[in-house]
């Protein structure tokens, strides 16, 4: 199931697949915190980050590969894993929500600040860097819209993501209790072997 939620989350990234700023990258990267084991948490969903990036920068959208910007997203993307391996993967459905919210809410902060850092649009002040969390700059939509974007698809896919897991594992155990029923009723059915006659 990770591995199918990976393959469906590098085609959302191409653009008009989803809305603008829609995305299920912040969901992606908490979940894979929560639910991946080892080192693949780490790993995987961050290789496919960089390469559906670099694929998108370069074919897309014509622009530098490597920036301030990439190293500060594929940084937020790494706290949100890390804030992932906080929860258990038991723990309840609107607690892991929670966390996929709150790391939305992290990835917003962490992003729109490399970009007041590095746009020389924003006065580098307290005032400049309210700026770029809530209106932004001049002539491109507000940032806040930005922001609401970020929390409903991070609460969306965090929510399905927590959803198709839960209905992943549920099926895998029901298929294991099947199986033990019927190893058990076929070896109630076998013959019982007669024992041997003594010899003299």
């Amino acid at each position: 199931m990770p591995l199918v939620l990976i393959a469906v989350f590098a085609v959302t990234r191409w653009p008009g697949v989803l809305p603008d700023n829609f995305s299920a990258a912040y969901a992606l990267a908490f979940c894979a915190g929560v639910f991946v084991a080892g080192s693949v948490a780490w790993w995987l969903p961050m290789l496919t980050l960089a390469v559906t990036d670099v694929v998108l920068n370069v074919f897309y959208y014509h622009v530098p590969v490597f920036d301030r910007y990439f190293l500060a997203k594929n940084l937020g993307f790494l706290l949100l894993i890390a804030l992932g391996r906080r929860f258990q993967p038991r723990s309840n459905w609107l607690k892991l929500l929670g966390g996929g919210v709150l790391g939305a809410v992290l990835f917003y902060l962490i992003t729109n600040t490399a970009s007041w850092l590095s746009d020389p649009g924003y006065a580098k002040t307290l005032a400049g860097w309210l700026q770029a969390l809530t209106t932004g700059l001049p002539g491109f939509p507000p940032t806040w819209v930005f922001f609401l974007k970020t929390l409903l698809s991070g609460g969306l896919f965090t929510g399905l993501f927590v959803g198709a897991m839960r209905l992943s594992e549920h099926m895998e155990s029901a298929r294991e209790k099947e199986g033990a029923a019927q190893a058990e009723e076929e070896s109630g059915d076998a013959p019982e072997a007669e024992p041997e006659e003594a010899k003299a």
